[in-house]
């Protein structure tokens, strides 16, 4: 009960008015259900959380990782179902159709909104019109990379050599259209340069092939490339994000190094369908933020060199419109294709 609730009653008790107490209890009490109304229970029975790829990858990590700390706050179990495939769209698809209760939520990343400008053909949902997003839990940053003998050793280094020898530059990725793809077609983009993507099928393939030296350059979430830069097998050139990161305190920001404007993390979050009531977008969030900053999730974060923002939904939302009209015009520009 509030303070100044509390003094009205007691003035009133004083001076007799009954009726005036009564009337002023039914109103707190009144006050309270709609309080509780405002901010319904959730999960209420058992949810689903969808994650468009395969179990081991660090998506799917964070997903079980929250679906754990979400099961053990409520009561109520957090099942994790894989449905890997075309870009992460399948997965996307199964939550779009299902009911906006909140029972069934998309652990996804920045492939969300990479997707509708690869698959602007045949996506089999709008991405604005039939999702949610429900928060934003965390980001990592982008690291670009080089083979230890290339004579680039900053990003204004590798932007003079690239335009000097325009069109002989390699850089390499985990795949064309995904996210380290696209983080280096962007930088790419904007500076305006030629050079040449040698995709492999995953960041641990292509970091191989530059630490052997087959490969120029390359970029990749900084957890992906940390050991093999710290056992000194490849060279560092600078890391996305306004602050350096923990992981790899001595290698500079883009922004230090003369490039303000390039910013490419790499962020996890949950998304539900379109159509989630406002109340309940916001308890959803609230449980999820408390369970992303438990010592379990807040430990996984760190080792990969995360933040966890926790952006709530409208927020999240307008970033992920700001992504996709971002990416639906680079991808055609850079000829950027799925796998």
């Amino acid at each position: 009960m509030s303070r100044r609730l509390q003094c009205r009653l007691y003035d009133l008790a004083r001076r007799g008015s009954v009726r005036g107490a009564r009337r002023a209890i039914v109103a707190f009490l009144a006050l309270g259900a709609t309080v509780a109304a405002a901010q319904p229970s959730w999960p209420t029975r058992p949810m689903r959380v969808i994650v468009p790829v395969v179990p081991g990858s660090f998506t799917d990590v964070v997903g079980r990782a929250l679906a754990g700390e979400i099961t053990e706050a409520s009561g109520q179990p957090a099942i994790v179902d894989n449905r890997p495939g075309a870009g992460t769209t399948i997965g996307a698809a199964l939550v779009a159709k299902s009911a906006p209760d909140g029972h069934t939520l998309l652990m996804t990343e920045n492939s969300f909104s990479i997707a509708p400008a690869l698959y602007r053909r045949n996506l089999p949902f709008d991405p604005l019109r039939d999702f949610q997003p429900v928060t934003l839990v965390a980001e990592a940053p982008t690291l670009w990379f080089a083979r230890n003998d290339f004579p680039a050793r900053s990003p204004r280094d590798l932007v003079a050599l690239a335009r000097a020898r325009a069109g002989e530059i390699t850089f390499a990725t985990g795949g064309n259209g995904t996210s380290s793809h696209l983080a280096a077609e962007l930088f790419i983009d904007m500076n305006k340069l030629r050079m040449v993507h040698v995709p492999f099928k995953g960041v641990a393939a292509s970091i191989g092939e530059i630490v052997a030296g087959r490969v120029d350059v390359g970029t990749s979430s900084i957890a992906s490339a940390v050991n093999a830069v710290k056992a000194g097998r490849m060279r560092a050139l600078a890391v996305t994000g306004r602050e350096r990161n923990p992981l790899l305190p001595d290698v500079p920001t883009f922004a230090e190094s003369g490039f303000p404007d390039y910013d490419m993390p790499i962020w996890f979050g949950l998304i539900g369908p379109s159509g989630i009531p406002a109340s309940l977008l916001e308890r959803m969030h609230a449980v999820i933020a408390q369970a992303a900053q438990r010592p379990r999730p807040r430990e996984l974060f760190a080792s990969q060199g995360a933040s966890s923002p926790l952006t709530p939904p409208a927020a999240f939302a307008r970033r992920v419109a700001t992504e996709i009209a971002l990416w639906r015009e680079v991808v055609p520009r850079v000829g950027a294709e799925p796998n």
